[in-house]
C-alpha cells in the first residue's frame, strides 16, 4: 500500500497559511476606549481571551485540511507484471565410470569429476528464473532423470543424487543427444538448448554423435558441449574389502567431435580442467541464454480527499458558530 498526492502543488499554500496564522495570533482583540488604564492595570488575560485562540486554531486546521484535499491524497498499489519468454534447457550429464576420476579439487580437497559437476550444476539450477530445465543422464545408455520443470527444488534434488555408473560405464553421447532432443522437439519455446557434459569419447549407443547433432539442428536445438578432465591418465578409485585403491587409467577424450557437435547446432564448445573454469563455463552459458524481460506497471489508486474535505468544512463551520456565539467579539 502506497500514499501520494496527485496534485502536490496545492501544498505550497501551506507556507502563506502559516504566516497568516502567526499574524492572526499577534493581532489584538476587541477594544474599548478609556480615559485612564489605571483601573485595568492589575487585570491579566482572562480565560475567555485565551479561549479565543481556539478560533485561530480551528480556522488554521480547517484551511490545512482543505488544502490537503485540494492536493488530492490517494492510496493504492503499484502492480508490476514481468513478461518474458523462457528458455527450455536440458542438462545432459555423463555418469560413466570415468567420471569417478579424482583429478579435480573441491573445497581444498581432491574430488571426483562428478562431485564437482554436481556442485556447479546445482548452482546453475538455483540461478534460473523463468526457464524450464530438465535432466538427462547418460553412460552406456541415456534416460530422462527429470522432465523439464520450473520446480528447481525438485531438479536440484535429482542432481544431488547422481552417481557414477547409474546409466552404465561406457559413454553414449549420440543417445544422450537423441533423448534430450526428444524432450525438446514438441515444446513451443522460442529457444531450446542442450548443455552436454562429458569427460570421454563416444563408445556406445546405436546413434552416432554427429547424426544426433544434425537431428538437433533440424529441430532448432542449440547444443553447448562441455568437456572436462585432464588429458591422458587419471586416478580412478577401486573399492575393495581391503580399502580403496587408485588405478591410473588412460581416459580417451574426443575434443574434435564435441567441437563439431557445437558448430553444427550453432552452439559453443568449452573445456574445463579445474573447478573454477567449469563454474565460469556454466556462468557464461547462463548469460548467453538470458531472455529479454518486459516489465509492465499498473497503478491502482483510490481518491482520499473526501474525508479531508468534510473534516475541513466541519471545523470551518464550528469556527464560525463559536465566533458568533460563545466566543464572539465585543462590538
Amino acid at each position: 500500500m502506497t500514499f501520494h498526492f496527485a496534485s502536490p502543488g496545492w501544498l505550497l499554500l501551506l507556507v502563506p497559511l502559516i504566516l497568516v496564522v502567526r499574524q492572526m495570533q499577534r493581532e489584538p482583540g476587541a477594544a474599548l476606549k478609556y480615559s485612564s488604564l489605571r483601573l485595568l492595570a492589575g487585570l491579566g488575560r482572562t480565560g475567555r481571551t485565551n479561549r479565543r485562540q481556539l478560533l485561530v486554531f480551528l480556522r488554521a486546521a480547517a484551511l490545512i485540511l482543505l488544502i490537503v484535499a485540494l492536493a488530492r491524497p490517494q492510496t493504492g498499489r503499484k502492480l508490476t507484471e514481468v513478461i518474458s519468454e523462457g528458455v527450455d534447457i536440458v542438462l545432459a550429464i555423463d555418469t560413466s565410470r570415468s567420471m569417478e576420476a579424482t583429478d579435480f579439487v573441491l573445497k581444498g580437497k581432491p574430488a571426483s569429476r562428478l562431485d564437482v559437476v554436481k556442485q556447479v550444476v546445482r548452482e546453475f539450477v538455483r540461478n534460473q528464473s523463468g526457464n524450464r530445465v530438465g535432466l538427462v543422464v547418460f553412460g552406456s545408455e541415456a534416460f530422462t532423470q527429470c522432465p523439464l520443470t520450473l520446480d528447481y527444488g525438485v531438479l536440484d534434488s535429482f542432481v544431488a543424487r547422481l552417481e557414477t555408473g547409474m546409466a552404465g560405464d561406457a559413454t553414449a553421447i549420440g543417445s544422450a543427444l537423441s533423448v534430450a532432443s526428444a524432450r525438446l522437439k514438441d515444446l513451443p519455446a522460442k529457444s531450446k538448448v542442450i548443455i552436454l557434459l562429458t569427460d570421454g569419447a563416444s563408445n556406445a549407443g546405436p546413434v552416432g554423435p554427429l547424426d544426433a547433432a544434425e537431428a538437433a539442428r533440424a529441430l532448432g536445438i542449440k547444443v553447448y558441449t562441455v568437456g572436462i578432465g585432464t588429458e591422458g591418465y587419471a586416478p580412478i578409485p577401486r573399492h575393495t574389502i581391503l580399502g580403496t585403491f587408485y588405478d591410473s587409467v588412460k581416459v580417451e577424450f574426443d575434443e574434435a567431435t564435441l567441437r563439431q557437435i557445437a558448430e553444427t547446432t550453432a552452439g559453443r564448445y568449452f573445456f574445463a580442467t579445474d573447478t573454477d573454469t567449469l563454474e565460469n563455463i556454466y556462468d557464461t552459458i547462463d548469460k548467453l541464454e538470458k531472455t529479454e524481460k518486459k516489465v509492465k506497471e499498473h497503478m491502482d489508486f483510490h481518491e482520499r480527499f473526501v474525508p479531508f474535505s468534510v473534516a475541513g468544512l466541519v471545523l470551518l463551520l464550528l469556527e464560525i458558530v463559536l465566533a458568533n456565539t460563545w466566543l464572539r467579539k465585543l462590538p
